[in-house]
């Protein structure tokens, strides 16, 4: 008995591969992209903070916390675009 079912083949079977292979790929460099990003930001506050001291730390406090936004947004992002590779696929000729 064959494993897929009759909507996993031909041009669907492949268009669902290359948007789910595509939307893992963008999904993952954002992700990678917003970490990278939002622990630089992060390590620059906590530099801030410990070179500068009180006067500094309005400023270190702020850097960290805009790089704790930018990871979480770039997640949320990396989240919806490998979600969307996962939508149900149906090509639709009219």
């Amino acid at each position: 008995m064959p494993t897929s079912s009759s909507s996993d083949t031909g041009a669907t079977g492949a268009a669902k591969f290359v948007t789910s292979t595509l939307g893992n790929t963008v999904g993952g460099l954002s992700r990678t992209a917003g970490n990278v990003t939002g622990a630089a930001s992060r390590g620059l506050g906590d530099t801030i903070n410990n070179a500068a001291g009180n006067a500094g730390r309005p400023v270190g406090d702020a850097l960290g916390n805009l790089g704790t936004g930018v990871e979480n947004g770039a997640n949320n992002v990396a989240k919806g675009v490998e979600n969307a590779g996962h939508i149900p696929f149906r090509m639709r000729f009219y």
